[in-house]
């Protein structure tokens, strides 16, 4: 591995670090040592994009560190990779703070929250020039009390990797990374893309997926384990609901050692054709979907996926306006 990603991967790390360093009235400073000065920052519905340190800092920072003064930023999964001539370093884990003060119009609760994170940063001149940063916004409203979609499978914390080892500052053996880059790739190519010619029981999942691992999906979707429970709680369901879906040229792929991730803006292309998902009838719209996915391999297959979905983007599409729904149900809050 270069020493270039190496130092490209501690500087995600510190700077996740300095977050419970620094309050509201201070980050700024910190964005100026670790972000380009024209950043291009992509992340979740509704802040949606920002560009330059300004627009980061106004927008999605200070905003988040005035509604959780304590916030702590725990990854348990970070390494990088090259993309496109371009170094990329990818993160997830959870944003951890007392949710004092409101924000994005959810109701403050005064309680510990977990915000489940998703995160890829591009480097230029050894700063972020790019983020694409999901934030499960629809799981702050759900721990805040509101539910407006009926989730299928439990919808909870995601845990670290079992083998918790998921923090890769150092590198990775080359043929361990090659391998996780071959069955992901076997896996979304020629897996999951058969089902419109094989269907469900055709996609031959049990030869990617280890028969117990575990799937941990968004809230309004949930986590499932083991191929029975994936296919019956999310892949069925979605699948029917999105039966010609396809991806997009936009994905970011990266994998080292045995982890990878993949992430698109969008990251698929779908017409909603099927009753049923998220409680929802077919509406006929074509719709884009921003995901982003993270894999953990052990031995020949699968174990872990954790999947991050703007859900509150696809409802919007799906003419489902999730915060007017949240303003008018704080009228009788």
């Amino acid at each position: 591995m270069s020493n270039h990603r190496r130092q490209c991967k501690r500087r995600v790390h510190e700077f996740a670090q300095s977050i419970q360093e620094t309050g509201a009235d201070r980050f700024a400073d910190v964005l100026e040592e670790y972000y380009h000065p024209d950043a291009n920052w992509q992340g979740p519905a509704p802040i949606d994009e920002l560009n330059g340190r300004a627009e980061i800092h106004d927008g999605y920072w200070e905003p988040l560190l005035e509604s959780f003064p304590d916030l702590e930023q725990n990854d348990y999964i970070l390494f990088g990779g090259e993309f496109r001539d371009n170094t990329w370093v990818c993160a997830a884990g959870n944003f951890v703070g007392t949710f004092e003060n409101d924000w994005l119009d959810i109701p403050a609760t005064g309680h510990a929250t977990w915000l489940r994170h998703g995160t890829f940063h591009r480097f230029e001149d050894g700063k972020i020039a790019e983020t694409r940063l999901f934030v499960d916004v629809l799981d702050v409203m759900r721990q805040a009390g509101f539910r407006f979609v009926p989730a299928l499978a439990p919808e909870v914390v995601a845990p670290a990797p079992a083998t918790a080892d998921g923090i890769l500052l150092d590198g990775a053996d080359a043929a361990e990374t090659e391998q996780t880059q071959e069955l992901v790739e076997g896996m979304i190519f020629e897996g999951l893309e058969s089902y419109e010619d094989e269907g469900l029981e055709g996609m031959g999942m049990e030869e990617y997926w280890h028969e117990d691992f575990m799937w941990y999906g968004p809230a309004g979707i949930g986590s499932t384990r083991g191929i029975d429970g994936f296919q019956a709680y999310h892949q069925q369901p979605f699948l029917e609901a999105f039966p010609d879906r396809g991806p997009d040229s936009d994905d970011i792929r990266l994998a080292e050692g045995t982890y990878a991730a993949w992430t698109g803006w969008p990251s698929l292309e779908a017409t909603h054709l099927g009753d049923g998902w998220l409680g929802l009838p077919a509406t006929g719209t074509s719709v884009e979907m921003r995901v982003m996915d993270f894999w953990r391999r052990e031995g020949d297959l699968l174990a872990e996926n954790w999947v991050f979905i703007d859900m509150i983007d696809l409802l919007e599409q799906l003419g489902v306006d999730v915060f007017e729904r949240l303003r008018n149900d704080r009228q009788y809050f």
